[in-house]
């Protein structure tokens, strides 16, 4: 799968650039000179954003709702061929420019108003930071208190609202991740490329493991409705298992699910050898890997509930329940270093340049990262997580679909893929617009809000399954307002 031509040339950009800002640029934020990711490092990108803990229980539960293997086929299929797409599509832009995700933003949001969608997406990625992390020190501390001493030290010892086991084991894999980050996206790539392999070694043997247990390979059709329907609430789809409705409701969660990184791919494939080893990549780490890992998962759910009598959507709840010592610990092994993935890719890389675009004078890429940490480290002893303000979150989160239909229909619409690249990093050239900001992209990211986050969370003036499908009306809604407004432009 590795891909060797040679790096693709940046259009219009070269190193340094003449005239940068020292307001605009700064070494992290410059277009990238170094290649080095080839189409197998982009394949394991989308094995460590895929493979976390909520990634698998989003995974079970669509599997579970699709009522046969055809039916996951038909919509875990399709909305995983949506997603390669769309991450092509932002991925060829990160190639061509080198440019990560809030510089690309200052072509239409402009030089200062990307700092808008960036924090946006900054302040996101260090809430799920925050909650990815709490995820894999919950499977180290299901691990650990298998031993009677630990068990009572749990339960007896408390800190900052949690048990003291929990703080220590959610300090030491919030170390552990900036120990990944801190010597740079190179750092990153390596990490990547063994950690995907072995979380796919791992959950194979999981599963291999149940099957074997349960003797019966099945796809969940013997679980009763009304506890799978129980099961798999949190998932959003209320219709029946199996029905058109769900079908399109679960393909169209799958797709939603990725919205965050549809803006910032680009901040990885900006380092990609060529387009070709983009593509190559995509195409087995999206449809070929998100349905591989999409049947593991709810195979997996169906043997451990032939084995168990429960449905079992989260694996480390699955894994509590293993007699060997041996496979407890391979378990929360892979789920540590799975959850280490996503963090990395989804929320770590993005919020370091997100914040390093707010102040490129006193932030760069480290110092970025080192602000998104400590924010989640802050934020532990609340854990607002677990509490009502995921949803303020999601509502923050839902503004992602304008920003990305805004920044396509620029890019390839407006500019068809021809952008003056060394002006992104200047005050006084082409994207200056109105003193840095571009008044017409806020109108059309406001546009697209009201119909993607403010009337579905607020009123029930839209109909109930509007709010499945909110990124979507974002993404086309925020888009084609900003492609109306432009239309006047000379």
């Amino acid at each position: 799968m590795h891909v060797a031509d040679a790096s693709p040339p940046i259009a219009g950009a070269s190193s340094p650039i003449t005239g940068a800002s020292p307001r605009l640029y700064n070494e992290d934020l410059a277009p990238a000179q170094v290649r080095r990711w080839g189409a197998f490092s982009i394949f394991n990108v989308w094995t460590s954003d895929v493979h976390s803990l909520w990634g698998y229980y989003l995974a079970a539960s669509l599997f579970l709702l699709c009522g046969s293997f055809v039916n996951f086929v038909l919509a875990i299929g399709a909305g995983s061929l949506v997603i390669y797409f769309l991450m092509t599509m932002v991925g060829v832009a990160g190639v061509r420019t080198g440019v990560p995700f809030p510089v690309l933003a200052r072509s239409s949001f402009g030089t200062f108003g990307a700092n808008g969608p960036a924090l946006i997406r900054g302040l996101v990625a260090c809430f799920w930071y925050g909650a990815q992390t709490a995820a894999a020190s919950g499977a180290l501390v299901a691990l650990l208190i298998r031993w009677p001493g630990m068990l009572e030290f749990h339960q007896t010892s408390h800190m900052l609202g949690h048990s003291t086991l929990q703080v220590i084991c959610y300090v030491l894999v919030w170390a552990a991740q900036l120990l990944i980050i801190q010597r740079g996206m190179e750092t990153v790539r390596r990490f990547q490329d063994w950690a995907g392999p072995a979380v796919w070694l791992m959950m194979l043997v999981l599963a291999i493991y149940l099957l074997v247990k349960s003797g019966r390979f099945s796809f969940g059709q013997e679980i009763p409705q009304d506890v799978l329907i129980q099961a798999t609430r949190d998932a959003g789809i209320t219709t029946p298992p199996g029905s058109v409705a769900t079908l399109f409701a679960v393909a169209a969660t799958w797709i939603t699910y990725f919205a965050a990184l549809y803006l910032n791919f680009c901040d990885f494939s900006r380092y990609a050898t060529s387009e070709r080893a983009l593509r190559i990549g995509n195409l087995w780490g999206l449809p070929v890997n998100l349905l591989a890992f999409c049947l593991v998962a709810g195979v997996t759910t169906t043997a451990a509930f032939h084995v168990y009598g429960e449905v079992l959507l989260h694996p480390d709840q699955i894994s509590a329940k293993f007699d060997s010592l041996f496979l407890a610990v391979l378990a929360a092994l892979t789920f540590v270093v799975a959850t280490l993935g996503i963090n990395v890719v989804a929320n770590f890389v993005s919020a370091a340049f997100d914040f390093s675009n707010a102040a490129p004078r006193h932030v760069d890429f480290k110092r970025g990262g080192y602000v998104a940490a400590t924010i989640a480290l802050v934020l532990y002893p609340w854990s607002p997580w677990e509490t009502g303000a995921a949803h303020f979150v999601n509502f923050i989160g839902s503004t992602m679909g304008p920003i990305f239909g805004i920044m396509m229909v620029d890019y390839y619409l407006i500019r068809r893929t021809q952008l003056n690249v060394p002006d992104l990093y200047r005050e006084n050239g082409e994207f200056r617009f109105n003193g840095g900001w571009h008044g017409k992209a806020f109108v059309a990211l406001f546009v697209g809000m009201v119909f993607s986050s403010i009337l579905p969370t607020f009123t029930s003036i839209l109909p109930a399954w509007w709010g499945t499908y909110g990124w979507f009306f974002g993404v086309l809604i925020g888009g084609a307002s900003y492609w109306l407004l432009r239309m006047g432009d000379g």
